[in-house]
């Protein structure tokens, strides 16, 4: 069975919402299982059109990049629905291949990795 990791990404700010994905990127690349949970404003990356206006100077490539690049990984992408009504978002406004899930799903899935790391 392959390590497990999962991140835990809570903000749209862009250094906040660049790490995750270069840490996943790099997870990849060491055979690891990957969830990515995504709340609060972290929503907004993972909302048609809101990778696009994150922005960060110097970074290594665009967020929509390294979307691309999860999806290709066949990384699990996690809405968390609790956030929605707080966002002011629905299942049908986030990306192509995110899923939704509940504070259950986070929890059973940090459960049983090796590697928990947090963006807020």
């Amino acid at each position: 069975m392959a390590k497990k990791m999962v991140v835990f990404c809570g903000s749209d700010e862009p250094q906040k919402a660049f790490p995750p994905f270069m840490l996943a990127a790099g997870a990849i690349a060491m055979d690891m299982e990957i969830m990515m949970f995504f709340t609060m404003s972290g929503l907004n990356i993972v909302l048609k059109g809101g990778a696009e206006k994150i922005e960060l100077e110097g970074a290594p490539k665009p967020l929509t990049e390294f979307i691309g690049i999860m999806r290709e990984a066949g990384v699990e992408m996690v809405a968390c629905s609790a956030a929605f009504g707080i966002v002011g978002c629905k299942e049908e406004d986030l990306i192509e291949g995110v899923e939704c899930g509940g504070v259950a799903t986070f929890v059973d899935e940090a459960e049983e990795a090796k590697i928990v790391l947090t963006f807020c």
